[in-house]
């Protein structure tokens, strides 16, 4: 418990054997729960994991929103933090989120890498696609937004209910915050992390990964504006800008 509040982590994984352990070694102790689903690894991820009292989820279909689903879906915790496995985000930094969190009129926060303070851990292309991503999101969406691909968050579990995500795919990291910062009753908030090269195997394909997330910020735009010109949309959905 955190100030009367249960945690739950929920990780992400596909064959994360090389950073997995040392993230989990990191957890503090005052979370509750620590859930890491198992995207189809094939690797020794889940056996690690499970080593070290995490609860596995299984994923057998392949997808990093689908496996965030399965994940989310189990949560217990009043609050929720999301972490990859491969340690490139700060597990250290989990005390000082939830103070934010706790301290702040939101019901989501995301962590911002940008200003990347070491140069090293994020490669060239994928910050440049980074950088393109964020600011049309912003455009699109009137929110300056510096990090849109951030797979570390902060919410409250019931904001869940509030969201319809449908990505199965790299894009639920930036559907997530869309769903999040156009809803005036959950609230979005930035707040800059260290971040951290990563242990394993890059999973990102930067190329098609970069598409496939471009198209969906359109795709995500134009559903909101149709359902906004619904019958009765605007009272029933005051986050629609």
């Amino acid at each position: 418990m955190y100030r009367e509040h249960k945690i739950t982590i929920v990780i992400p994984c596909l064959n994360e054997e090389e950073g997995i352990h040392e993230v989990l070694a990191r957890v503090p102790e005052f979370v509750d729960e620590v859930i890491v689903v198992d995207n189809d690894s094939t690797d020794g991820t889940a056996a690690i994991a499970r080593s070290c009292g995490a609860r596995v989820i299984e994923e057998t279909v392949r997808g990093y929103g689908r496996a965030y689903k399965t994940g989310l879906l189990h949560a217990q915790g009043d609050i929720v933090v999301t972490l990859d496995g491969d340690r490139s985000y700060p597990v250290d930094s989990v005390s000082y989120l939830l103070e934010a969190l706790l301290n702040s009129n939101v019901g989501f926060i995301s962590a911002s890498r940008f200003p990347i303070q070491n140069p090293e851990s994020m490669a060239l292309l994928n910050l440049i696609g980074n950088k393109i991503l964020s600011l049309i999101m912003s455009l699109l969406y009137f929110r300056w937004i510096r990090d849109s691909q951030s797979g570390m968050w902060i919410f409250y579990r019931d904001v869940l209910e509030k969201m319809n995500l449908r990505s199965d795919e790299m894009a639920f990291s930036e559907e997530i915050k869309i769903e999040a910062l156009c809803n005036p009753q959950i609230g979005f908030r930035e707040i800059t992390i260290n971040y951290s090269n990563r242990a394993g195997e890059e999973k990102l394909r930067p190329w098609r990964d970069g598409w496939n997330n471009l198209m969906f910020l359109f795709k995500k735009r134009m559903f909101r504006r149709a359902r906004s010109q619904e019958p009765g949309a605007r009272s029933q959905e005051p986050d629609v800008l």
